[in-house]
C-alpha cells in the first residue's frame, strides 16, 4: 500500500529544516493569494494559497532561466555562424586579391604570378616571346611555336569568349605572346599555323648547325 503524503501544515518548514531563513511573499503574491482565497469563499488566504503563489514564482523563474539559456545558446550559435562567414569571406577576398596580383588582366601571368607558380608547382615559367620572327633566336622560335600549337592547335578548343562576349583567359594568353587575341576558331587556328611554321624553321636552323 502506497504511503499517503502528509498535509503541508503537518510537515515542518523545509527551509527551517535546512537551516535557511524563511522567504516572505511579495506584495503582488499576497494580493494574488487573497484573490484566490476569495474565489474559494474564504475570508483570508491559508497556507495552501500561499504555497500556490510560491510554486508559481518558482515555475516562472525556472521557465525564465530556461528561456534565457536557450536564447543565450541560440545567440552563441548565431555569433559563431557569423564569425565563420566573415572568416570565409575574408579568405575568399584574399584569394581573389592574390589571383588579381598574379594574373595580368591583358593575358598571361605577371612576374608575381610566375613566382607563385614556381613556388606551388616547382615549374620555372618565363614571359612569352613577343619579338618579331626575324629577331627570334632558335630557342625562342621553339618556345613560341610550341605554345601556339599547344594552345590553339588542339582538336577541341576551350571557349574563346564568355557569355558576355569578352575574351576568356585562354584567349587572352595570346596577348602575352605578342599575338592578337582570338575571338573565333579561325583566328585561333591562324596562330596555331604560325606556331607550326616557327617549329619548322627551328628544326631547319638546328639541322644546319
Amino acid at each position: 500500500m502506497a504511503k499517503t503524503a502528509r498535509a503541508p501544515w503537518k510537515r515542518t518548514n523545509p527551509r527551517k529544516r535546512a537551516g535557511k531563513a524563511s522567504k516572505h511573499l511579495s506584495a503582488a503574491q499576497k494580493s494574488a493569494a487573497k484573490a484566490r482565497a476569495r474565489r474559494a469563499g474564504r475570508r483570508y488566504p491559508n497556507l495552501v494559497d500561499n504555497m500556490r503563489m510560491v510554486s508559481k514564482k518558482t515555475a516562472k523563474t525556472k521557465s525564465s532561466k530556461k528561456t534565457s539559456k536557450k536564447a543565450s545558446k541560440a545567440k552563441s550559435k548565431t555569433s559563431a555562424k557569423k564569425t565563420r562567414k566573415r572568416t570565409a569571406k575574408k579568405a575568399k577576398s584574399r584569394k581573389r586579391s592574390a589571383s588579381a596580383r598574379e594574373q595580368d588582366p591583358r593575358g598571361g601571368l605577371t612576374a608575381a604570378g610566375r613566382k607563385a607558380f614556381a613556388r606551388k608547382q616547382g615549374a620555372h615559367l618565363r614571359p612569352g616571346v613577343t619579338k618579331k620572327e626575324s629577331e627570334m633566336t632558335p630557342q625562342e622560335m621553339r618556345r613560341k611555336g610550341s605554345w601556339a600549337v599547344r594552345f590553339y592547335g588542339r582538336a577541341k578548343l576551350p571557349p574563346l569568349v564568355d557569355g558576355t562576349g569578352r575574351p576568356t583567359r585562354h584567349a587572352l594568353s595570346a596577348h602575352a605572346w605578342g599575338e592578337p587575341v582570338p575571338k573565333t576558331v579561325a583566328e585561333a587556328r591562324r596562330i596555331a599555323a604560325k606556331g607550326e611554321r616557327l617549329l619548322a624553321r627551328y628544326r631547319r636552323v638546328k639541322a644546319r648547325g
